[in-house]
């Protein structure tokens, strides 16, 4: 099977993809060299200002994207060289820094983690313009249920299918064992395979009194004990409307 092959002597870029192919566990190979370029190199990872020196079609600049994961994500797609699936699965593991998974036709493609949850529509409006599927689905998982509602209702807009997903046993492996974005990434790929219930309109955004005082503990814990924030504003949190930093900021600049 064909690999990804690295070139570049952008030492910033090279370590930023070597990190996400190692993250990933993505085969590689660094080149020195474009003289001699092993057969089974099937995509080369480049920078904008070398990709002309590579004389093959299959290059990407790495550094040409939004981020380096979209980059990888594109090469990964050419190294498969498959341009439209018949089905693609998007599993999401909803929480303050969501996981996100694509598998098409049973071949995980990609794992991502998302740094709030309010980015989830960017990204899974991404991922619909790179890999083009004759049915698509979007599964999320049932925790974390406010956060969770707050990503379905962000992205019933794209006319997708969405499901929800019992998500008890999908995390993976014990938790010291794997970071928790690495775990959340990889709960995501077991939801993506995962049936249940078709959302059939808008989900409600009332917090319980527990999710409330999970944000106020938070706070203080931020705070250094010296306060909390009110609840009124930690429902304003947790609704999306203002991050839990500006919170603080506000209300430590009202007292």
């Amino acid at each position: 099977m064909k690999t990804l092959g690295v070139y570049t002597k952008d030492f910033s870029l090279y370590y930023d993809l070597l990190k996400i192919l190692r993250l990933r566990k993505i085969p590689y190979v660094s080149l020195d060299s474009l003289n001699h370029v092993p057969s089974k190199i099937g995509v080369i990872l480049t920078s904008n200002s070398e990709f002309h020196d590579v004389k093959t079609s299959k290059v990407i600049a790495a550094d040409a994207y939004d981020t380096v994961e979209q980059a990888v994500d594109l090469a990964m797609q050419m190294l498969i060289g498959k341009d439209l699936y018949s089905k693609i699965y998007i599993g999401i593991d909803p929480g303050d820094y969501p996981g996100v998974a694509v598998v098409g036709d049973d071949i995980l493609l990609t794992k991502i983690s998302v740094d709030s949850p309010d980015k989830v529509f960017s990204c899974v409006k991404r991922i619909l313009k790179e890999y083009l599927s004759i049915q698509t689905i979007i599964r999320i998982g049932n925790g974390s249920i406010i956060v969770r509602n707050r990503i379905v209702n962000s992205l019933i807009k794209l006319g997708i299918p969405i499901e929800i997903v019992d998500e008890t046993k999908t995390t993976p492996g014990p938790s010291s064992q794997i970071s928790r974005p690495n775990r959340d990434s990889e709960a995501a790929a077991i939801i993506a395979l995962m049936r249940g219930g078709r959302v059939q309109s808008r989900l409600g955004l009332e917090p319980t009194r527990g999710e409330i005082i999970k944000i106020q503990e938070k706070s203080r814990k931020l705070t250094n004990g010296m306060f909390s924030i009110s609840e009124k504003t930690a429902i304003d949190v947790i609704n999306g409307k203002i991050s839990l930093e500006e919170a603080i900021n506000r209300e430590r600049n009202c007292n």
